[in-house]
């Protein structure tokens, strides 16, 4: 499996800080935040995206996926979904990038979440085909076990939509690893791991200091021969008072290879 570290962990850092501590720290890729305060966004100019693409290439540090903000099951008019999807398609592709990440996002405005996003992530799902991304909707606030994501990624039924299977969130719901892999396997795009130390209080912490089942979510991976990539989000964006990532992630990196050989 390969390693990557999501630059939510390091708000603000300019890209050739991100590929350094990558490089330093042997990581194999980066999730890029798309925002308008970070190095990666919709509004950055063809120039502006090759020259960025150009950074992660010299250095070969692989740019895994956007993540976006984009919550493909929220009430409204489709419109602006859509446009937000497309945006951040084509800016994954201009980048190199394999994956945009969206989260549901769904509310109560008296039609089926799963059907509004499955129409939306349908419509688009052509054009990310053609771009050579894959739009992956992560198990997160409404839709957080894996069952959920697999019922509009069912309904959906293009190989160009996918799941980003977070740890945290199917824990929360109170799906096991056990549980969710399965359902989310003819989905998965990648893993995203973290840590916590309840289901009441989810700061973040360094890998393997909380109750989150990652042990359980690598010896499930290793079992089905899963060799994808396990992607590190560390939210200091939201909890600024937490340890800052760069001192983190060696260990973090050493804890995962632990896991896996434990696994193996």
């Amino acid at each position: 499996m390969k390693f990557a570290f999501s630059t939510l962990g390091v708000p603000g850092l300019s890209v050739p800080e991100v590929v350094r501590l990558a490089t330093e720290h042997g990581y194999h890729g980066v999730e890029l935040r798309a925002g308008h305060d970070e190095p990666a966004h919709i509004g950055l100019t063809e120039r502006q995206r090759a020259d960025l693409a150009a950074e992660f290439r010299r250095c070969g540090v692989a740019v895994l996926a956007v993540a976006s903000s984009v919550q493909v099951a929220a009430p409204g008019e489709d419109a602006p979904a859509l446009r937000g999807l497309r945006d951040h398609v084509r800016l994954a592709a201009d980048l190199g990038a394999s994956y945009v990440r969206v989260s549901p996002g769904a509310g109560d405005d008296g039609e089926p979440a799963d059907t509004r996003a499955a129409r939306r992530l349908a419509a688009v799902a052509p054009e990310a085909a053609d771009a050579g991304v894959r739009i992956l909707v992560e198990t997160h606030d409404s839709h957080r076990t894996g069952a959920d994501v697999a019922r509009i990624l069912g309904l959906v039924g293009h190989h160009h939509t996918g799941a980003l299977w977070d740890v945290m969130h199917p824990w929360l719901g109170g799906e096991q690893p056990e549980h969710t892999y399965p359902v989310l396997a003819p989905y998965l795009g990648y893993v995203q791991v973290k840590d916590v130390s309840s289901a009441q209080d989810t700061t973040p912490l360094p890998l393997g200091g909380g109750a989150l089942p990652l042990a359980g979510t690598v010896e499930v991976l290793s079992r089905a021969d899963w060799d994808g990539w396990l992607c590190w989000e560390y939210d200091k964006r939201r909890y600024p008072q937490v340890r800052a990532l760069p001192e983190l992630l060696s260990r973090g990196r050493a804890h995962m290879l632990r896991l896996l050989d434990e696994s193996a």
